[in-house]
């Protein structure tokens, strides 16, 4: 009974740790500007995600962190401990991910819809620098 104690304790920490790694300061204040400025991709709902933590596995399944859900159906129902917490962290760096890998795309159409109107003498030079600032600044999470 100790040893399993034991391993449920080193596990969760293990669990913790994995979920308190999720976004940093500069990410989270990054994804706010993402939200808004109405950019925000939800992919996976954090709430929802930590909800599934309290059955066995499925926080960390919910946001595809398949190796933690077995270790948390292993531990169930210690990792209880911990899942809720690794499965809110997981779901926000997906949608994080996600949101920055929307706007750069949306970017890149932008920029390569400029460039052609440009190409085709559609908007002078001054046209195109100011457009081109526009975006950069549209896109910029700072």
């Amino acid at each position: 009974m100790r040893n399993r104690l034991f391993i449920a304790l080193l596990f969760s920490s293990v669990g913790l740790s994995a979920g308190c790694s999720g976004l940093n300061t500069l990410q989270r204040a990054e994804y706010q500007v993402m939200k808004d400025k109405g950019m925000a991709v939800e992919e996976k709902n954090p709430n929802v995600a930590a909800a599934l933590g309290l059955l066995p596995g499925c926080g960390s399944f919910y946001t595809r962190q398949l190796t933690l859900g077995v270790v948390d159906l292993l531990f169930w129902p210690a990792s209880i401990l911990w899942d809720p917490f690794v499965g809110y962290s997981g779901a926000e760096v997906i949608n994080y991910d996600v949101s920055r890998a929307y706007a750069k795309k949306h970017k890149e159409k932008e920029l390569a819809d400029l460039e052609h109107l440009k190409e085709d003498n559609r908007i002078t030079q001054a046209e195109f620098i100011d457009r081109r600032r526009s975006i950069d600044s549209k896109y910029n999470f700072d």
